[in-house]
């Protein structure tokens, strides 16, 4: 087996440990009964961000339901001590010691159930904010299911969390090197592989073809699925994979998505980032599982997150 074979291990943002209780997202009972308990915890999320501490070690800041702003209520799920955990829409309190952060800053830092329920929460954040109206008949819609389901009061039609495939390959070549790209809007020094959504109609294992052909301009073959996370910034589920091309057949960038590609060896993407031409990329991305997962270990200079 190759270092690039089997299963991604630790993807930062699909690291959930919650029971989500999707049977109880329409129990009435329950659902007030959990929120007068006052055990349970609430997240208060804004545009995105929540309030977090950083030390001794990045952890979210909950509040009691009772502190909580007031308005509509997302479930997010029940731990092993019988805790429900909700979240809701609002400007987080002010907590000594804690400040406002997103996923891209503490996403790969916090532990395993509170990354997954940020990441939950943020998810749901932004679809209620950027899904009121109902797309056939544009009714301002009503929340139900403890905040998984939108429905339109006017025509009945029911409206679930978006969430848009794309796939993302680190594609080698016989000589076991990364082709590595840079997109037209990105900085000088940032490097990462190739990425797209799926487009309708298409397969996985054929998004990936597309995107490669289109981006660069080569055939690619081998084409092995490797994990996926959440992706929720604002609305994707990135699925990551490996592909094999030919790495002596020049490269073609798409200029209007790619300003320049190349072939790496590992010693000489190390020169790369030692010498400042490339940043190395933090953990919170798939992009970078993969890189790390050729690489054969973390990146120097790698940002903890």
């Amino acid at each position: 087996m190759t270092v690039t074979e089997g299963p991604l291990e630790w993807l930062a943002l699909a690291r959930g440990t919650l029971d989500r209780v999707a049977l109880k997202r329409r129990d009435d009972a329950w659902l007030a009964d959990a929120w007068a308990d006052p055990a349970t915890r609430v997240l208060v999320v804004q545009d995105g961000r929540t309030l977090v501490t950083l030390e001794p070690e990045p952890a979210l800041v909950f509040v009691a339901p009772g502190q909580a702003p007031d308005g509509d209520r997302w479930l997010l799920g029940v731990d092993d001590d019988g805790t429900a955990y909700f979240a809701v829409p609002g400007e987080p309190p002010a907590v000594d010691g804690a400040e406002t952060a997103g996923l891209r800053r503490v996403g790969a830092l916090l532990a395993d159930r509170d990354s997954g329920l940020l990441t939950h929460a943020v998810a749901l954040e932004h679809w209620h904010r950027t899904n009121r109206f109902c797309p056939r008949c544009g009714t301002e819609t009503r929340v139900t299911s403890a905040g998984h389901v939108r429905v339109c009061p006017q025509d009945g039609s029911q409206h679930f969390p978006r969430v848009d495939p794309a796939v993302i390959m680190l594609v080698t070549d016989a000589d076991d090197r990364i082709l590595l790209a840079r997109g037209p809007q990105w900085p000088a020094d940032r490097r990462s592989i190739l990425a797209g959504f799926v487009e309708p109609g298409e397969s996985l294992e054929q998004a990936v073809a597309r995107e490669v052909l289109e981006e660069v301009g080569l055939a690619v073959r081998d084409v092995r699925y490797l994990g996926s996370q959440p992706w929720p910034l604002p609305q994707s589920l990135m699925l990551g994979f490996t592909a094999t091309a030919d790495g002596t057949l020049p490269l073609r960038p798409d200029p209007e998505e790619i300003l320049d590609a190349g072939w790496y060896t590992r010693d000489e993407l190390r020169a790369a980032i030692e010498a400042k031409e490339i940043v190395a990329p933090g953990p919170l991305s798939i992009a970078a599982q993969l890189i790390m997962r050729w690489y054969g270990g973390e990146l120097p200079g790698m940002p903890a997150f």
